[in-house]
């Protein structure tokens, strides 16, 4: 009997597969507990239209971050913070403190689990910090540290 998952089934396929089980165990546990549905015509249709919409929304969400990360590429931002002798940092400049200076200075919001710092930024300077907007995108922000 072919089935269609609805959800990840461990050693027999991913969500959305359509796979061929014995009738009993599509009957007692698949169907039964709501895993999966039975690959009639109609239901096979409604599976490649939730693709089809699945890969429009990938498709889009890619777009939409290719032209934000062509908007914030080469901008730059500020961020006053107190210092002690020789012009060092009480602490670091977090990436919280960079999310919401993006948002304040350029106006974009940037959730600051997307923002990666290489090493902690401890001195004032210029620093180049790295924005994943999508696991195919990634921008440059300048980020200058000055002092209060």
């Amino acid at each position: 009997m072919k089935v269609i998952l609805l959800q990840d089934v461990k050693a027999l396929g991913k969500k959305g597969d359509v796979v061929e089980v014995s009738e009993g165990y599509a009957r007692n546990m698949l169907l039964k507990k709501g895993m999966g549905i039975e690959a009639t015509g109609k239901n096979m249709n409604d599976l490649k239209l939730q693709k089809a919409n699945a890969e429009k929304i990938a498709r889009e969400t890619l777009e939409a971050a290719q032209s934000l990360g062509k908007e914030m590429e080469g901008k730059s931002i500020k961020i006053a913070v107190k210092t002690g002798e020789g012009g060092r940092i009480f602490g670091s400049v977090s990436s919280k403190e960079i999310a919401e200076e993006i948002k304040k200075q350029l106006g974009y919001e940037i959730d600051k689990k997307k923002i990666q710092i290489d090493n902690p930024i401890k001195a004032l300077g210029v620093t180049n910090v790295s924005i994943k907007l999508h696991t195919k995108v990634t921008a440059e922000l300048k980020v200058q540290v000055v002092e209060v």
